[in-house]
């Protein structure tokens, strides 16, 4: 059967927050959508509901355990080459765990991946008819990374690190192959592999940057707000490594 899309969800400690109801009433109508959750060393009982989970959708989950914690970039990876594996995979995502971006909305935007482009990613542009909730300074820290990592990668891109993002399956064997430098600035690496790819002239024609419809910020982040002072220099490593 073709499958139209699989989506992997890097989970770490999320047995209390999973929205499994979420899960469960999206793939009981979406039978050529698979999902891929893969256990980033977790230390409390996300396996067992990663496990339980499964049993309930055998034919459309799939469980990878990582026995020790090694960051979302390491986990995303591991989980889309597995996907890879399947044959007939048209297209191939991946979600933050807590559902920010929702599983509909990332089908909706599966949509987009089809003749030219490659790749379609999630955009938290709020607009007049759409419902962004966003803590007002995670906003602004976040315009300014995001102006940020534009400029280095002198493309346009007005939200390079929402968590949605979707790949031509083919595109996706490429941007994986290698292992990401960063453990969480990824997003930043897989513009930077798609340059390599395709070149900056011809890139806005394999790219959609698409404004999302809903988009709920979560309070348990798993990223430490310390990582704002750090994350600059992951961003100049990440530039002098793809520069050179």
């Amino acid at each position: 059967m073709q499958l139209d899309l699989a989506i992997v969800i890097p989970c770490y400690n999320e047995a209390d927050r999973l929205p499994v109801s979420q899960f469960k009433n999206f793939l009981s109508v979406q039978p050529k959508v698979s999902i891929f959750f893969v256990n980033d060393g977790s230390k409390d009982k996300t396996l067992e509901v990663l496990s339980v989970l499964r049993n309930d959708f055998p034919e459309q989950i799939e469980v990878l355990n990582m026995p020790q914690n090694s960051g979302k970039a390491n986990a995303v990876r591991t989980g889309v080459r597995q996907a890879l594996l399947q044959k007939y995979l048209r297209r191939v995502a991946y979600l933050d765990a807590d559902l920010a971006t929702s599983l509909e909305e990332c089908l909706r935007l599966s949509e987009q991946v089809k003749d030219r482009v490659v790749l379609a990613f999630g955009s938290r542009i709020l607009k007049l008819d759409n419902e962004i909730k966003r803590k007002w300074y995670r906003f602004l820290l976040g315009r300014l990374v995001a102006t940020a990592i534009s400029n280095t990668l002198k493309l346009n891109i007005y939200d390079s690190q929402c968590g949605c993002k979707i790949f031509e399956s083919k595109t996706a064997v490429k941007i994986f192959d290698e292992v990401f430098i960063s453990r969480w600035l990824f997003d930043v690496e897989i513009f930077f592999r798609m340059i390599r790819l395709f070149g900056t002239s011809k890139i806005q024609n394999k790219i959609r940057e698409i404004p999302l419809m809903t988009w709920v910020d979560t309070p348990d982040s798993r990223v430490s707000p310390l990582y704002f002072f750090t994350l600059w220099w992951d961003l100049y490593k990440i530039s002098k490594h793809y520069k050179r």
